[in-house]
């Protein structure tokens, strides 16, 4: 995979448009953590402590947010904002991120009407920014941290870094008490871990594998690495673990995993081009894995699975997934 595609990957994790995040296993004890038997039930509590309205935070990450008052115009630099924002009952002000066209967000139409920041996930303009006057950015630490001098003093800015789900319930939570949209965030929460409680009571024994990238040199998403692949090995048989950012899996090693159902994510630098599965089929041994075989590879949105990273597209993630792992 080319190196300045694995650096946009990891950098935004999965929130970034045509992002490539290399790291995918090692090459030994690759079982990854233990798994409970399927069947075992639910793992994750659905008890949601009460949100409390503020006008500090200081977050998982130990980042201090401190603000006069609830913040009303929002501009987000990373999906995880846009989701979170849906999850409020709240729409940006301006977005880089196209996830709130998905219909379980806004809907194509709504989110044609949100403002897009010029100058892409990598590079936003920082005039664009501030010409919307808001209240709070928030944005990817080790992608937008460098735009924290040019914003300082003009608003604020909140650098956030998922690296679990229960890191993504945490920033909810957080925007939830400076916005004052306390009820809204502990429903939110509830049905995320009810979603999930739901699926791992719900555990596949089957071999699950999700892949992305924009041709043959695909990656591997890694719980270690990807928000959505962190959920796997609870609601289903994962063996896949990082292996940094010079570590890949081939097709062969894939092979002898027995994947029963294989989930692809397509990502772009430009002009769509195809789907990355289409392009793997040229590959002879893509069509002697067991998914491929059966019908199971899935082409998933990649704005959800690969860049959302809050609790409504972890929600879409699980009720997809558990429905291809039947």
């Amino acid at each position: 995979m080319p190196h300045t595609a694995l650096r946009v990957r990891r950098w935004a994790a999965i929130a970034v448009l045509g992002g490539l995040l290399a790291g995918c296993g090692t090459t030994g004890g690759e079982s990854g953590p233990a798994e409970p038997a399927a069947g075992a039930g639910p793992r994750t509590s659905t008890e949601v402590r009460p949100i409390k309205a503020a006008t500090e935070i200081t977050d998982a990450k130990g980042v201090t947010v401190s603000l006069e008052k609830p913040p009303q115009k929002i501009v987000c630099l990373v999906a995880l904002c846009d989701d979170i924002l849906v999850e409020l009952g709240m729409t940006p002000t301006a977005t880089n991120s196209a996830v709130l066209a998905h219909p379980e967000f806004l809907g194509k139409e709504k989110a044609a009407k949100v403002p897009v920041v010029p100058g892409g996930f990598l590079s936003p303009e920082v005039e664009a920014i501030l010409s919307h006057r808001p209240d709070l950015v928030i944005g990817l630490e080790d992608t937008h941290g460098k735009l924290a001098p040019a914003l300082k003093g003009a608003t604020t800015f909140w650098p956030v870094q998922p690296g679990s789900w229960k890191d993504s319930v945490g920033y909810l939570r957080d925007l939830a008490a400076l916005t004052g949209r306390t009820e809204e965030g502990e429903k939110a929460e509830k049905t995320f871990r009810a979603r999930l409680a739901k699926a791992e009571e719900a555990r596949s024994d089957k071999t699950a594998l999700i892949i992305f990238g924009s041709d043959e040199n695909f990656g591997v998403a890694t719980p270690e690495t990807d928000v959505a692949a962190g959920l796997f090995p609870e609601i289903s048989h994962y063996p896949w673990k990082s292996r940094g950012v010079d570590g890949s899996y081939s097709l062969e090693e894939i092979l002898a995993r027995d994947v029963d159902v294989l989930f692809v994510e397509t990502l772009s630098f430009g002009a769509p081009d195809g789907k990355l599965s289409d392009k793997l089929a040229k590959n002879p041994l893509w069509s002697r894995i067991p998914a491929v075989k059966n019908g199971k590879v899935i082409e998933v949105d990649s704005e959800v699975w690969a860049k959302g990273r809050g609790t409504r597209s972890l929600g879409v993630v699980l009720d997809e997934a558990t429905v291809a792992l039947r």
